[in-house]
């Protein structure tokens, strides 16, 4: 389900002038301070009628600009990685790796919130959604109108990211909570390089 983050969003409306300001503030503080990050992460998946239908927990860790690594540990392995040119997928129980270029995958996804260049305010709408369960949420939907959810919520207490929302276009809601998260952590190169497993069915271009 994690790649799902690597999918684009569904461009819904333009919010008022003055809470784009507050929300483009809040979010380019976080990006600008925060050239890299690891934490844990727990990610719940909700269908339309709200009944949870997975739950999933891991680490994540990120290097902007483009470098990432989201590893699922519990209750299934798979491993997501970043490193700056290409997309790694590896499904650990189906033996697949599937690659692609990582600008043809980031674009103006949700991942590009956290680990994406500067420019957050040439690839999306942001609005302020005000406060709920001691967060203070904004909204990011994409300016590309071929994209593949309906809305992204962020969560921040003060200037740390807390929590992400992501509703598709098929009713369900994926909702991640980080937890031990550090800013600006130093991280080995070593994270963000993928090298196929032998033996295992690689898809996409190399």
């Amino acid at each position: 389900m994690m790649r799902n983050l690597l999918l684009s969003l569904l461009l819904f409306a333009l919010p008022a002038p003055q809470a784009m300001a507050d929300a483009q503030a809040r979010l380019e503080s976080f990006i600008q301070g925060t050239k890299s990050l690891k934490a844990r992460f727990t990610q719940t998946v909700s269908d339309k009628t709200g009944r949870k239908t997975q739950e999933a927990t891991g680490n994540l860790f990120f290097s902007r600009p483009g470098k990432f690594r989201w590893v699922y540990q519990k209750p299934y392995a798979q491993l997501i990685v970043g490193d700056g040119s290409k997309l790694w997928i590896y499904d650990e129980d189906l033996g697949q790796v599937t690659v692609r270029a990582l600008d043809q995958a980031l674009g103006d996804s949700p991942a590009a919130l956290l680990a994406g260049d500067n420019d957050i305010a040439k690839l999306f709408n942001l609005k302020e959604t005000g406060v709920k369960d001691g967060l203070d949420w904004l909204e990011a939907t994409p300016k590309s109108k071929e994209s593949g959810f309906e809305s992204v919520r962020l969560g921040f207490k003060g200037k740390d990211i807390q929590a992400m929302e992501l509703k598709d276009n098929f009713g369900q809601t994926t909702l991640l909570r980080f937890s031990n998260l550090e800013r600006n952590p130093a991280l080995g190169g070593s994270l963000f390089r993928f090298t196929p497993p032998k033996g295992v069915d690689i898809l996409g271009e190399r």
